[in-house]
C-alpha cells in the first residue's frame, strides 16, 4: 500500500466531511474492495443535523406537498447534464455501468455483499413485477429505457430480449460514453444511446412493448407530461415500469409534508438539481387519468437498504477520494448529499417506489 494511502486510512477512524454546516463520519472497517461493505447498514452512519436557515425553509402558507422550485425548467435541464457529465465516469469507475440502486434480499443473501449482483437483481425483480412476458412469443422486441445513464439497463434488456433498444438521456457525455461500451460489447445493432428530453421524445405513438425508466422520474420537471410520455410511445398491450424516488404517501388529514420533511428535500433536490417530488400513489392517480391497466405500485425501500450506505463508503476509499477531488464541485456536492438520502431513508420520507402498468390493446 501507498504511503499515500497509509495516510489516508490512518485518518478513516474519524473521517469527517463538512458541506453546509452538516456532518457525517464513517467507521474505519470499510471494506477496501469495490462496493463491498460487509454488514454495514443504515445506523452505522453516525449524522448531526443542524437546524435549516429560515431562507431556506418553505413558505408554512403552501399547501404543496412538494418542495418549492427554485431553479427555472431550462436550469434544471441544464444542471442534471451537467452533473451527469461530470460525475458519470466517477460512478462507472467505482461502480461499473449500471448507474442505479440495488435490490437485496430482506432476509440475506449473498447479493448484502455483492453489489453488482444486486443491480442486477433490482432489473429482474422491476420486470418480475411489472409481469413482462420472457417467451419467445410474447417478450418485447422493441425497448425504450427513458434516463438511460450510460447504457447498462438498455444492454441488459437487450440481451436478455433480443430486443431493439433506443435509450436516451440529456446528458451528451452518458451517450456518447454509453455508445462506446455498447460498441465494444458487440451490440450496436440493438442498442442506441441519443441525447433527447424525456418530456418530448422524438418517437411515434405506439411504438415501444416495454417503456422502462429506472431511477430518472425524479429529475422530471412535469410529472404528468413524463407519465403521458411514457403512455404515449407504449404500444397497445405494452408494459411501463417506473422506478423512482418518492417521498411518503401522505397520512389521511395531511395536505402537505411536514416543514423538516420539506427542508431534507430542499436540499437534495439543490445538490441534484432535482424539481418537486411526489408520492408513489400521486404516480398512481397520474396513470389513471391515462386509463391503462394493471396499475400498482410496491414500496421497496427496505430492498434497497445496504445501497446507499455502500456508496457512501465507496465515495470515502481513497480511490473515490481522488476520483472527487478531480471531479470537480458539482460531483463532490452530489457525494456529499448521499448522506442526506440517507438521513431521508432512515425517518421514512423518500420511499423507493416501482409503479407500473399496461396499455390497453
Amino acid at each position: 500500500m501507498a504511503m499515500a494511502e497509509i495516510g489516508v486510512r490512518s485518518s478513516v477512524q474519524q473521517i469527517v466531511f463538512c458541506s453546509s454546516s452538516w456532518l457525517l463520519s464513517l467507521p474505519a472497517s470499510v471494506s477496501k474492495s469495490r462496493g463491498s461493505v460487509p454488514g454495514m447498514a443504515w445506523g452505522d452512519l453516525r449524522f448531526s443535523w443542524p437546524s435549516f436557515s429560515s431562507s431556506r425553509r418553505l413558505s408554512s402558507s403552501s399547501s404543496s406537498c412538494n418542495v418549492a422550485q427554485r431553479r427555472s425548467v431550462p436550469e434544471l435541464y441544464e444542471g442534471i447534464a451537467k452533473f451527469y457529465d461530470n460525475s458519470s465516469g466517477v460512478w462507472e469507475d467505482m461502480w461499473g455501468e449500471h448507474m442505479h440502486h440495488g435490490y437485496y434480499d430482506t432476509e440475506g443473501s449473498s447479493s448484502q455483499n455483492d453489489h453488482l449482483l444486486a443491480q442486477i437483481a433490482m432489473i429482474e425483480n422491476s420486470l418480475a413485477f411489472a409481469q413482462v412476458p420472457d417467451s419467445k412469443e410474447e417478450r418485447p422486441v422493441h425497448v425504450v429505457d427513458v434516463g438511460c445513464g450510460i447504457g447498462g439497463s438498455a444492454r441488459y434488456l437487450a440481451r436478455k430480449y433480443e430486443a431493439k433498444v433506443s435509450a436516451i438521456t440529456l446528458s451528451p457525455v452518458q451517450a456518447a460514453r454509453g455508445n462506446v461500451i455498447t460498441a465494444s460489447q458487440g451490440l450496436s445493432n440493438l442498442v442506441t444511446l441519443q441525447v433527447e428530453n424525456a418530456l418530448k421524445q422524438p418517437f411515434e405513438d405506439g411504438t415501444f412493448d416495454l417503456v422502462w425508466s429506472m431511477e430518472s422520474g425524479e429529475h422530471m420537471p412535469d410529472k404528468q407530461q413524463f407519465v403521458g410520455e411514457l403512455a404515449r410511445v407504449a404500444a397497445p398491450g405494452g408494459r411501463i415500469i417506473i422506478v423512482t424516488w418518492c417521498h411518503r404517501n401522505l397520512e389521511q388529514g395531511e395536505t402537505c409534508l411536514k416543514p423538516k420533511e420539506q427542508e431534507l428535500l430542499d436540499k437534495i433536490c439543490d445538490a441534484y438539481y432535482l424539481p418537486a417530488w411526489c408520492s408513489p400513489l400521486d404516480y398512481v392517480e397520474l396513470l389513471k387519468t391515462l386509463e391503462l391497466e394493471d396499475i400498482k405500485y410496491a414500496d421497496w425501500s427496505k430492498n434497497v437498504t445496504p445501497f446507499w450506505p455502500a456508496v457512501v463508503a465507496s465515495a470515502l476509499s481513497f480511490r473515490g477520494l481522488i476520483k472527487l477531488a478531480t471531479s470537480g464541485w458539482t460531483t463532490i456536492r452530489g457525494a456529499l448529499a448521499m448522506t442526506l438520502m440517507v438521513q431521508g431513508y432512515q425517518v421514512g420520507l423518500i420511499k423507493f417506489a416501482i409503479i407500473t402498468a399496461r396499455k390497453p390493446l
